[in-house]
Formats: structure tokens, sequence, C-alpha cells
């Protein structure tokens, strides 16, 4: 555990979850963000965007035990779960511990992860004086959900839900904030408006030793690198935290409207699963051998694909596979440190983005392969797959607004182009392992024809170098994912040029821009974190492995103490901005591990 002091609102946050919900936690052992009954519902814990000190009377959206007196304050996870201890010593030497957790085990055959948080609040030496508050909010911040209580519970009316707080607390001191000894422990469930027929102290307890059960045992399932062991676990734990495991949804962050920068008003809703970035979290987890959570995900995809009745396919979904997100403003939320606007929902889902059609097969093409799952992909799931194909054949070559999902211009974009390439590519790998040799041929030539307009129309002659549009010369970092995707090799002479162009026109210090070119909201100020990550990738594959390690330990060293990351850095400070535990970061920072890492030979 480290120590903590009380710091201005930052990123520096833990997280909690059960793939049903999730909960933010911040150095104080306040409850700052959280959503409820679903990740992208209304928050019920939202000072994180709220501009009202956390403690004084004007905070909600806020849970927190309050110490009188308070001198210290020291967090950090049980080992290898996503279960947060947080001490709090006073003045006088008295401390107590907060257990915080989300309940996950197995059940009846069938795993429990009930819309539910926990608290356990315990004195370990003396006694402190402590004040409980709890005011969760509805209508996106707007006010203070409206209560009822009884003599062991208190429910509260928020937005999307009803909650019940039982707890064996005298429910006067939670609702009047009344401050009082901490002589014995306290259970605080929040879960469902539904009745608690169990003695809640007894039930906390053991859910906690099942919760505490079931993450060790997940954790010792994964295939881990040599080297940085926890830092791993940790990535690999948030990224499960970010399944909406109902569904098999997989969303980018938990939170929304953290700002690129500050005044940047580049402030999106992340909390919806884009098909890009669970192709890369599924991959990324793959390398650890947690094919758990692919199963998953490829049940949420192939709901998708049999949506689109073989046409378009938008870049983004709800995790319940809702299409319309319409973007709008949170009015009664400040923001971040006051820098709003607050958005819920995000426009692109009304985005063309052709990339969306190879990671729906790149998902896919592993469950042909592999012996492991449940539900081994069959010829009638291939032929399911094939109008995907087809589409991304089609509009290989045709303008889109890009992975950096640009709202006010569109070109034929290298990496959508190349993603194209790899549906058909792995399609004619899928068919030639079920023996569909015809359809192999098929897609194999068309992959080689997609290559060749690829090879011809993003080379840059004059420059030397592929660009991220077709016949263009911009640079964006995506174009050092060619090798990722198989499309060359890392010592290919272009690889090698495109590489030496990027880092010259996108590395700013230690990292690497996403583009340098103005967008929609002016010139990109801060480094976005997966692209210093491919750019370390690059960088050992190319033969400079010492400079990639020094590389990578120093985003190890920009991670909070909860051990992870958000979407963007500033190059100048080091600062993390964008929306946060940011699914792109974590799976950067877990494929790095495992391709920098020494081999388990070294310690036999």
């Amino acid at each position: 555990m480290t120590d903590k002091t009380v710091n201005k609102k930052t990123l520096d946050l833990y997280s909690i979850g059960n793939c049903a919900v999730s909960a933010l936690i911040d150095t104080a052992g306040r409850f700052v963000w959280g959503c409820a009954p679903r990740v992208d519902s209304d928050p019920i814990f939202s000072a994180l965007l709220d501009d009202a000190d956390p403690d004084g009377p004007e905070a909600k959206g806020v849970w927190e035990v309050l110490v009188d007196h308070q001198a210290e304050v020291r967090q950090g996870y049980l080992r290898n779960t996503p279960i947060l201890r947080t001490e709090i010593a006073d003045q006088d030497g008295a401390r107590i511990e907060i257990i915080d957790f989300c309940p996950r085990y197995q059940q009846f055959g069938r795993t429990f992860r009930p819309t539910a948080y926990i608290r356990l609040i315990r004195p370990i030496v003396g006694v402190a004086r402590v004040t409980l508050r709890l005011r969760p909010t509805a209508d996106w911040g707007a006010k203070v959900a409206e209560h009822t209580s009884g003599s062991n519970h208190i429910r509260y009316r928020c937005a999307d839900m009803t909650l019940r707080l039982t707890t064996n607390a005298p429910v006067s001191h939670i609702l009047e904030e009344r401050t009082f000894r901490l002589e014995r422990p306290i259970a605080m469930f929040l879960g469902p408006d539904e009745g608690f027929d169990a003695d809640v102290t007894q039930t906390c307890e053991r859910m906690l030793r099942e919760t505490d059960n079931y993450w060790k045992l997940w954790v010792r399932g994964l295939s881990l690198p040599l080297d940085w062991q926890t830092a791993v676990i940790r990535a690999a734990i948030t990224l499960k935290l970010c399944m909406h495991e109902e569904t098999g949804a997989i969303v980018a962050a938990l939170t929304t409207s953290i700002p690129e920068h500050e005044g940047s008003q580049r402030n999106w809703d992340y909390r919806y699963c884009w098909l890009r970035d669970a192709y890369y979290v599924v991959q990324a987890l793959n390398r650890l051998g947690a094919v758990d959570i692919l199963e998953n995900y490829l049940g949420y995809l192939r709901n998708i694909v049999d949506r689109a009745e073989g046409g378009h396919i938008q870049p983004l979904f709800g995790v319940g596979f809702e299409e319309t997100l319409t973007e709008r403003f949170a009015p009664d939320l400040p923001g971040y440190r006051g820098m709003g606007p607050v958005r819920v929902g995000n426009q692109a889902f009304e985005h063309l983005q052709h990339d969306v059609y190879g990671q729906i097969v790149l998902s896919t093409v592993q469950a042909f392969f592999d012996e492991r799952l449940l539900r081994p992909a069959t010829v009638e799931d291939f032929e399911a797959l094939e109008p995907v194909g087809e589409r991304a054949y089609k509009l290989h070559d045709q303008p889109d607004a890009s992975l950096w999902e640009f709202r006010g211009r569109a070109n034929v974009h290298t990496y959508s182009s190349a993603m194209c390439w790899a549906a058909c590519d792995r399609l004619g790998n899928a068919a030639e392992k079920l023996g569909l040799k015809d359809k192999a041929a098929l897609w194999n030539a068309r992959a080689a024809e997609v290559r060749m307009v690829i090879e011809t129309r993003a080379w840059n002659d004059t420059l030397g170098r592929y660009s991220a549009t077709f016949e263009g010369d911009v640079l964006d970092a995506s174009l050092l994912q060619l090798v990722d995707l198989r499309f060359h090799k890392a010592e290919d002479a272009r690889n090698l040029a495109t590489l030496a162009a990027v880092e010259d026109g996108l590395r700013r210090g230690a990292y690497l821009l996403r583009y340098a070119i103005p967008d929609d909201f002016g010139s990109p100020q801060t480094a976005f974190n997966i692209c210093t990550f491919w750019l370390i990738e690059a960088l050992h594959m190319s033969g400079r492995g010492d400079e990639a390690r020094e590389l990578f330990e120093d985003m190890l060293s920009r991670r909070t103490g909860a051990g992870l990351l958000s979407e963007d850095i500033g190059f100048a400070d080091g600062e993390l901005w964008g929306n946060y535990p940011q699914t792109y970061s974590l799976v950067g920072l877990i494929n790095c591990a495992v391709l920098l890492s020494k081999p388990w030979t070294a310690v036999r």
C-alpha cells in the first residue's frame, strides 16, 4: 500500500466492479463516479464531473466516510482483485479500514454479479469518529436523489433505478450525516430495491470472501509474461471490468467527458462498445489466455452481424445493442475541473468507419482455430461472416472518417483499407481451415487485389513512405499497425522508412501523437497513449530493443496509484487526460509487456 494525501481533483482513481456495474473511488476513499444499472446509465455518483467541494455542504454524487481530524490515508487493492482497501488514520492514531467491492462469484451454476456496491467499515486501532455521507444523484447531477427510509434501510429514487441501502449502522446517522464513534464494524449494501433477508454483516463478509476467491482464481488462469506481472494483472482485471457481461459488450472506458487536455472541448462519452476498441481488448487478453471474454464478446458480435443483414455496420453500439446514441449535453454538471461540456451519447454512431469490418473478422477468426472454446465456429458461422467480408471488399477504397473519427472531413484512409484487406485475408485462412477450397481461393484473391491497391495508392514515392491517406502525404500513428496486421514484416524497408517518418513527424519527447494536423477542435496538445505503445512495439521489432524497454518503463511510471492509465498524456508534464480507465491504453501495456518480457526459460 502507498501513502496518499487528498489532492485536487485528478484521475488518480481506483476502479471497482463486477462486469455489471462499476465505480471509481478517489484517494480519499470517496465514490466519485458510477452509473447504474448499466455503465452507460445516468450516474448515481457524479462528483467527478461536479465542481462542488466534495466535503462541502453542496457536495452531491458522492459516498464517503469522513474521519474527524484525518491525518493519513493509505490505499491499495487486495492482491489480484479489484477489491479496494482504504486505511484512514486520525491525528490521535486511531485507524479504520474501508473495503469496497462489487460482489462477483459462482452461485447456483451461474455467475452472481448483482447491481450492487458493498462497503465494509472496520475499526482497526482505537476509536475514530466518523461521518457517513451517501448522496447519490439523479437526472445527470441535477439533484440529490429523493429517499425514503425504514428501520434498517434507505431507498434512493435515482433516474434509471431505485437503489436500497441495507446496513447495520443506525439509519439516522446516515440520513442526518451525524458524526459518531466507530466502535464496531459496519456493513453497507447498496443494491436493487429488494428486501435483504439475511444478516447484512455476515452476508457481506461472505460475499467478500467469495469475490476475493473468484478473482484470484481468474488471475491464476492467465498466461503471464515473466516481467511486469503486477502491472499486467491489474490491466487485465480492469479490462474485464469494462465488459458488460450480460450481452458481451466491451466499453472503451468507464467515464464520459474527461477532456483530452485543458479547455479542449474534446470531451467524449466513451461508455459504449466500439467494435475497434473491443477487438484490441480481446486481442490483448487472448495473449494472456483469457478466452472467457473473447467467447462472450463473440456472442455480442454475432448479434450485431445478424442485425446488419449484410449491410452497413456502424462503429459503436450501446451495451444492449442500441444503435442510436444521440449526442447531447448534461447542463447540470460543470465537467471535470469545470471543463465542460459533459456529453451523453456519441455522434460517431453516424460515421462511416470502414475498418470496423476488418475488426469484426479479426475478432471472430480465432474461433475457427481455437479448440479451447466451448462454441467453436462452424461453416454456418463462416457463411454468416462472409457478408462482413463483402462489405470490406466493396469499401476498401472508399472514404471514411478514419479510426480517429474526424467529424469534418473524409478521405480514403490507409488503416481502414488495411483492415479491409485483413478481413479478406483472414476469411481466406478460415475457409482453408474448414476445407472450403473455392471460398479460400476467392478470399485470397480478393486480399491480393486489396493489397495491390494499398501498395499502389498509399505509398508516396516522392517521400519514400506510406501516407495515412491514399494519394496523400499525411502521417498518423496507425501506420505502425501494418506490421501487427501482418500486412508486411517489421524488417521491410517500407516499414522502416514509415517508422522513421512517424517518429520524426509525430513524436514529442517520449510520447507519440495520433496525428499532428489540426482537426475539428484545433491542433492536438496531448499524446495518445496507445500510439506510444504502438511506437514501443515498432521500436522493439525493428531491432531497437533497449529504446523500447526504456520507453515502456517511462509509460509504466505514468500510471495512477491504481496502476491504470487514461487515454491521453501531456507530453510537456506527463499529466493524464481523457477518459479513464481507457481500454486502449491498458491493451498497449499488456501487448508491450508480453512482447518485451524475458522468456520464462530465463528462470529455469
